[in-house]
């Protein structure tokens, strides 16, 4: 039986959820989410809880139990709370700006790299003198956080000698040893 399938989804105040021809609806404060569940998977709203149960033992139905109910999860805790990913981009000249929703970064290429964010990602740099630029996304959809965080992490990605290129804040780099000279 999965653990996480199993485990119940409280809904906070203020948010709404609806279950209707295979779609789960969640809106709340942040903004509205959907997520087309399979037909193997029983979703129950009562109470100020939502219940997932399946319908048979089958390997693949196990699997989407635990997969539904922590994207049902996700969501409800999207539309209340928010997802706030924050990149670090360490490296020397390396710049973020951004005007509206174009993400304007200088990562040590001939050219700058312009990037149009979603208009559901609400984007922030923040340079500092002395520390690294950082640049924060936050939205009420995960998916779409991650997806672009790792987008702007691809343009750049952190290299093992000196630890340059962009990474998420709080993230270990393994460092490499350099050549050695030899006599």
């Amino acid at each position: 039986m999965s653990r996480v399938g199993k485990a119940p989804i409280s809904i906070p105040a203020g948010v709404e959820v609806k279950f209707d021809k295979g779609v789960v609806s969640v809106k709340g404060k942040l903004g509205e989410l959907q997520q087309q569940i399979s037909d193997v998977i029983e979703v129950s709203i009562e109470d100020g809880t939502i219940n997932l149960n399946r319908k048979n033992e089958e390997k693949q139905s196990r699997a989407d139990h635990g997969l539904y109910r922590a994207l049902i999860n996700n969501m409800v805790i999207g539309v209340s709370e928010g997802f706030e990913k924050k990149l670090e981009l360490v490296g020397v000249g390396y710049r973020a700006s951004n005007q509206g929703q174009l993400l304007d970064l200088s990562l040590g290429y001939s050219h700058n790299i312009v990037l149009e964010v979603p208009s559901e990602i609400k984007v922030e740099t923040v340079t500092e003198k002395g520390k690294n630029p950082i640049v924060i996304l936050k939205s009420h959809d995960k998916q779409l956080v991650g997806m672009v965080a790792a987008k702007i992490r691809s343009f750049r990605k952190p290299e093992p000698y000196k630890g340059k290129g962009v990474r998420f804040v709080g993230e270990y780099i393994r460092r490499k040893a350099g050549k050695t000279a030899s006599k």
